[in-house]
């Protein structure tokens, strides 16, 4: 499995309305259509980081692609009043704000 890491700062109290959001947008074939396979929010002191797992290490090529359906746009423009880019001076695209895994570890089953 491969996982992205977004993170961004996050409106205080707006959690609900960022899940809505999701929950509505994940409802759809736009997770499919990406490739995401989990998606998980968390929220940290005005942070919001935004963990999303994919089969293989096509995702980011596969959320390039969808970036302009509709739908994608739609929850892009939805999500503005609640998040905001980590470093709005630096940021064009979600690639400006992935983390940057360094150690990964895995248990067998």
């Amino acid at each position: 499995m491969h996982s992205n890491l977004i993170v961004a700062r996050m409106e205080p109290g707006s959690s609900g309305n960022v899940a809505d959001l999701f929950r509505a947008f994940d409802a759809t074939e736009m997770p499919h259509r990406m490739g995401t396979r989990r998606r998980q929010l968390f929220h940290y002191r005005g942070l919001y980081f935004h963990l999303q797992d994919f089969d293989t290490d096509q995702g980011g090529k596969q959320i390039e692609e969808a970036k302009h359906d509709p739908r994608f746009v739609r929850i892009s423009e939805d999500l503005k009043p609640f998040i905001e880019a980590y470093d709005p001076a630096t940021w064009r695209s979600p690639a400006d704000a992935m983390a940057t895994r360094f150690y990964h570890w895995e248990g067998t089953q």
